[in-house]
């Protein structure tokens, strides 16, 4: 785990200040916000997904996080991978057999029992297929930067961030650049409403 030479923690009680304080921090960073900010994406088992997906390479830290998705049971992810001159958007997620959910017009990659790997041609049609097999719950989605944030800061910067949480939280925002990363959480206990903004660098 990196180890941050700076550390920044701020509560908030109102949601849009929340808000705003993580994306006025994030500046030009790439950046992800919830798919729904009042549901949020789960924490318990992100640090042990990132480490996985990085040892078992499905995952590498050249791609860039568009969507991603976190149970206790499943996980799915969109990443866009570039390969010399071509780009590709990749689904990762659980296999089903919903044939409303198949993807004819994309390269399968994987295609195992409970999980398929799946190149699009397009970032559009990727999503559409992550938010139809998910629904969107629970989801974090690369949204309001120019560019989706690369695995390898995320990877950097979340492991000393979730360190830093004061109890169980759900995450609804972020930013991760090479010299620093920050996190919006909210409560995940019923009547802790209370926003939790962690900032970690190297500077």
């Amino acid at each position: 785990m990196t180890t941050p030479t700076s550390l920044a923690i701020r509560s908030f009680a109102d949601r849009a200040e929340a808000l705003s304080h993580c994306i006025l921090r994030a500046g030009e960073a790439p950046r992800v916000l919830a798919y729904d900010d009042t549901i949020g994406c789960p924490t318990e088992t992100l640090l042990a997904a990132l480490e996985w997906t990085r040892v078992v390479g499905v995952l590498p830290d050249d791609d860039l996080l568009h969507a991603g998705r976190l149970t206790t049971d499943t996980a799915a992810a969109v990443v866009e991978r570039r390969d010399g001159e071509r780009t590709s958007w990749v689904f990762l997620g659980p296999r089903l057999e919903d044939p409303q959910l198949q993807a004819p017009a994309a390269d399968v990659l994987i295609d195992q029992p409970g999980v398929r790997a799946i190149a699009f041609a397009e970032r559009a049609h990727a999503l559409a297929h992550f938010l139809g097999t998910t629904l969107g719950a629970g989801a974090i989605l690369a949204q309001l930067g120019r560019r989706a944030p690369e695995m390898r800061h995320v990877r950097r910067w979340m492991p000393p961030i979730v360190h830093e949480l004061d109890g169980p939280r759900r995450w609804v925002a972020g930013w991760f650049a090479v010299t620093a990363g920050g996190a919006l959480f909210v409560g995940d206990e019923a009547g802790d409403d209370r926003y939790r903004y962690i900032e970690v660098g190297s500077e």
